[in-house]
C-alpha cells in the first residue's frame, strides 16, 4: 500500500499547526509557501525547525502548480493559505481540479466583536475612504505588508505607521512605498494584550487599521486594548471567495483535520 503524498499551501500559525498534526501522524507531506516570511516561520529559530516536511519556497501559477503535482506524484492537497490570498486559493483548487486530487480546505473560523468606535468594512479601498471621511491623520496598520502601496497610494496626506515582519524582503518594500524609521514598526506576532496597549499607548494613533482573523492572528488581543484607549478601529473583514470549483472538504479546527487525515492512512 503507498503511502499518501500531501501537498499543504500555507504560510500562517495555523497552517504551522496543521503541519505538526500531519507528523503526529506520520504522514508524508510537502510545504509550500510564496515568501520570505513564509520560510523563516517554516524553518523556525534557534534552529528549532517549526515543520519537518519538505519546504518549497516561491510563488507559482495554477499551470506550475498542476506541473509540481504530477512531478511529485501529489495524492492530496490541502489549501491552508491566508483567507484574504484568494488568487492563491483559485489558483489551488485551480490546479487540483484539473488534476482530479481531493483539495481540503483548512480555515480558522474568524472572532467578532462589536463596539461603537469599530467600523466594518469590506475592503482596503473602503477602509481608505473612512480613513479620508472621518478626518483621521494618524493610521495605525496592522494589516501586514501586502496591501501597503494601496494604503499609500490612496492616503498620502496621512501619517501612516505600519506594523509589519521585521525581514530584509518587507522592509525594503517599505523604504521603497517612502515609509521611514518613524513610520514603521518592525515586529514578529504574536502579540499580547498588554504588548499591543503598550504599542497603541506609545503611538498613540486617530484609527487603527486590521483585518478579521481568528484567534491564531491575535484578533481579540488586538482589539481590546485598542477600544479600552479609545482609540477608532476600522476592521476589513474576510472576503467570501467565489471560487470556480469546490472543496471535498472543509474543516475549521485542527481535530477536524486530523480525523480527515487519520483515513488516508487506509488509501
Amino acid at each position: 500500500m503507498s503511502s499518501p503524498q500531501l501537498l499543504v499551501f500555507g504560510g500562517t500559525s495555523d497552517s504551522i499547526a496543521l503541519c505538526g498534526a500531519i507528523e503526529q501522524l506520520g504522514l508524508p507531506y510537502t510545504f509550500s509557501v510564496a515568501t520570505d516570511a513564509g520560510r523563516q516561520m517554516a524553518q523556525g529559530t534557534d534552529g528549532k525547525p517549526s515543520i519537518q516536511g519538505e519546504l518549497i519556497v516561491g510563488r507559482m501559477d495554477a499551470l506550475q502548480m498542476q506541473q509540481w503535482m504530477m512531478e511529485h506524484q501529489i495524492t492530496h492537497v490541502i489549501d491552508a493559505a491566508h483567507p484574504y490570498a484568494q488568487e492563491l486559493r483559485q489558483n489551488i483548487m485551480t490546479a487540483a481540479t484539473e488534476l482530479g486530487l481531493p483539495l481540503m480546505r483548512f480555515e480558522r473560523l474568524s472572532q467578532s466583536i462589536e463596539h461603537e468606535l469599530i467600523t466594518r468594512v469590506h475592503s482596503v479601498a473602503e477602509a481608505c475612504e473612512m480613513v479620508q471621511k472621518q478626518g483621521w491623520h494618524k493610521v495605525l496598520l496592522t494589516t501586514g505588508s501586502k496591501d501597503l502601496a494601496t494604503f499609500c497610494a490612496q492616503l498620502p496626506e496621512q501619517m501612516l505607521i505600519a506594523r509589519v515582519l521585521p525581514t530584509a524582503e518587507v522592509l525594503e518594500q517599505c523604504e521603497a512605498l517612502g515609509l521611514g524609521v518613524d513610520n514603521i514598526i518592525a515586529m514578529k506576532g504574536p502579540f499580547s494584550e498588554a504588548l499591543n496597549h503598550a504599542v497603541y499607548q506609545t503611538v498613540a494613533p486617530d484609527v487603527m487599521v486590521t483585518k478579521e482573523s481568528g484567534q491564531a492572528g491575535g484578533f481579540l488581543e488586538k482589539m481590546r486594548p485598542c477600544l479600552e484607549l479609545g482609540i477608532a478601529c476600522i476592521v476589513i473583514e474576510r472576503p467570501q471567495p467565489v471560487l470556480n470549483g469546490e472543496y471535498s472538504a472543509l474543516l475549521h479546527d485542527i481535530d477536524a483535520c486530523k480525523a480527515l487525515l487519520a483515513s488516508y492512512h487506509s488509501l
